[in-house]
């Protein structure tokens, strides 16, 4: 769920709030996709929801993982760190976050990968941002690291990159088809005639079913697919610098493992479930990703994919417990308590160790991986 930073199809109008100027549109255009209700809702440049506010933290909608524990960024950075001093430690290289949210990640990253000399020197620090309210948290957390924000990946300068990003393509905006009869049409968002908003779909079928696997042809009707043909895009991107110039990539983000049918578009306030359709603006909204999807898009540029994993295990198998256990011996009883109930958040299967996954990208040729293998 942490910030996006794409391309952002302005709405326009002299609007009071996004529900009027979403409606305002659907009024002079027709129904609009829900891709982008989701890009409006969320970046919208005067009322999106990532426009305006810091969405995290307990004054917020939602925690993100690098925000209950330090472990996590730590075992992050001690993990992309390796990775460097396989590839022959290359100098320069750029270490590239998407969406680092307010840079606790990063600066957990950096601060564990200490431990190998030579890595952080060796780094441009690269922040895909555009929120400027988190750009100046980033700023705070990281003002000693020079950091260089921008808007789209494509901008970070060419060589080796290592690539983070954490709960970022679920925030990526994602089309829907639904199954009329025999065939596919695209969903839409719609005015409901009392002030709100509704589903429907389009007339014809749509061509955004040429994405959907030959098994779509037996789904039942009235079933729903989505297709995250940004964040598809973007992997492609990031998976042919990587196997062009070498470093590597992790996903860590939440979704099946494998493609499937429903509508998991989803949102959040208050640390709570919000209607989709209600208040645009200001809940997260946020879809499942399709993580073979972009497994696929990443081997088309040729480079080499592992996972996804469930997080959990990824962690377990990065010594958590060896860390937890490190953080305890100098802590005190309710600081113990608190860092078990950390690892159990990260990793326990009913909270996010199994529905949070892990995918990494590297180079190709790449044999193994640590976090991916008994």
């Amino acid at each position: 769920m942490a910030h996006v930073a794409h391309q952002i199809t302005p709405l326009g109008g002299g609007a009071a709030d996004l529900a009027d100027e979403l409606a305002a549109a659907i009024s002079r255009d027709g129904p609009i996709s829900v891709a982008r209700y989701m890009n409006a809702a969320l970046q919208d440049p005067r009322f999106g929801y990532y426009t305006r506010r810091d969405p995290l933290g307990a004054a917020g909608d939602f925690i993100t993982a690098p925000e209950i524990s330090q472990m996590f960024g730590e075992i992050i950075g001690l993990w992309f760190a390796d990775l460097w001093q396989r590839q022959g430690r290359p100098s320069p290289g750029r270490l590239v976050e998407l969406g680092p949210g307010r840079g606790t990640l990063m600066a957990d990253l950096l601060r564990a990968a200490r431990a190998l000399p030579g890595f952080r020197a060796a780094l441009e620090l690269h922040l895909i941002e555009s929120s400027p309210v988190l750009r100046a948290k980033q700023a705070w957390k990281l003002a000693d690291r020079l950091p260089e924000w921008h808007e789209r990946f494509d901008q970070v300068p060419e060589g080796p990159a290592l690539v983070m990003a954490n709960e970022f393509f679920d925030a990526l905006p994602v089309h829907q088809v639904v199954k009329v009869g025999d065939r596919w049409h695209e969903r839409l968002v719609d005015s409901d005639g009392a002030g709100g908003f509704r589903f429907t779909h389009g007339a014809s079928p749509s061509p955004l079913a040429n994405y959907l696997p030959p098994r779509a042809a037996t789904a039942p009707p009235g079933s729903i697919a989505e297709m995250g043909l940004e964040g598809r895009k973007l992997m492609g991107e990031i998976a042919a610098r990587v196997a062009r110039h070498g470093g590597g990539a992790l996903i860590v983000d939440y979704g099946p493992a494998r493609d499937g049918f429903g509508d998991s578009l989803q949102a959040v306030k208050n640390h709570r479930p919000h209607p989709v359709l209600a208040d645009p603006g200001t809940a997260d909204v946020t879809a499942h990703v399709d993580f073979a999807a972009l497994a696929e898009a990443a081997r088309a540029e040729g480079a080499e994919v592992f996972g996804p994993a469930p997080q959990g295990a990824f962690l377990f198998r990065l010594g958590v417990e060896l860390r937890a256990k490190n953080l305890k011996a100098k802590a005190s009883a309710a600081d113990a308590q608190a860092i078990d109930d950390a690892v159990r958040r990260l990793t326990a299967a009913e909270a996010m160790g199994r529905s949070f996954k892990v995918l990494a990208v590297v180079p190709p040729g790449t044999t193994q991986l640590p976090g991916f293998h008994d």
